[in-house]
């Protein structure tokens, strides 16, 4: 899974700005808590996250399914001299060797788990080994984004040598985006290379979101959005969920 988007996705979010997006899980977590110890990143990609977490001082495990964006996250940690635990593992079937004192889940990877029963799971599975009283951190992509934003719309990327062509297929009743991903890179001389990539994404509802943290012992401290100390407008795209383990 994910085996393409891997070795494309680092160039493609270059403007994500991820320092400012680390120091500003990091303000939350001050906030609400205290700075980690030990922290959980679950879906970490390519470990551009976990690698941040880790040189503010934080042990951090990143978790991922896709052993592509894991082989990539190695390197970067072998590149930094970290020693990030990555881990690959299903969210669902997370299996930690014991408990972490702050737990993430960042650019919208939950909303990659499209069965409902499997999001509940995975969001039950970072509680139990989440300490009593500490914070699990997420964003989600909002059911606006998915169906005004992304909807059956399509999308074209040129960055960094890489074009990317991105179609939609959007499933109104279920909430679900189908997305097609075709990626041609450049290999020299102005030969460019095709590959492909399936993927979904599916939006839940405050209140499918609210049922899955309490079946997993999590409470709501607050939702903001994106980037702000401010509630969900209508037109919010991505909303931060800030959580404490009961």
């Amino acid at each position: 899974m994910y085996d393409n988007f891997a070795y494309f996705y680092d160039k493609l979010m270059r403007n994500a700005d991820y320092d400012k997006r680390t120091a500003y899980v990091l303000s939350l977590f001050k906030q609400f808590d205290r700075k980690p110890a030990l922290l959980l990143d679950l879906c970490c990609g390519t470990g551009t996250f976990s690698e941040a977490f880790s040189k503010d001082g934080i042990s951090v495990i990143g978790v991922d399914i896709s052993e592509d964006m894991l082989s990539l996250a190695n390197e970067k940690a072998t590149e930094n001299g970290t020693n990030t635990l990555y881990l690959h593992q299903d969210a669902k079937e997370l299996d930690l060797y014991g408990t972490v004192d702050g737990a993430v889940c960042l650019m919208d990877s939950l909303n990659h788990i499209t069965d409902y029963a499997d999001f509940c799971e995975a969001i039950k599975r970072v509680s139990l080994f989440l300490e009593k009283d500490r914070l699990f951190i997420f964003d989600l992509n909002t059911e606006y984004k998915a169906e005004s934003i992304l909807g059956n719309n399509a999308f074209v990327f040129e960055e960094n040598g890489v074009f990317l062509s991105w179609q939609n297929d959007y499933d109104k009743k279920k909430k679900t985006n189908t997305i097609y991903l075709d990626f041609f890179a450049e290999e020299g001389d102005g030969i460019y290379r095709r590959k492909s990539e399936e993927i979904a994404e599916r939006a839940y509802t405050g209140d499918e979101i609210e049922r899955a943290l309490t079946k997993a012992g999590l409470k709501i401290e607050a939702v903001y959005e994106d980037m702000k100390k401010t509630p969900p407008t209508a037109t919010c795209q991505r909303a931060f969920y800030v959580t404490r383990k009961l």
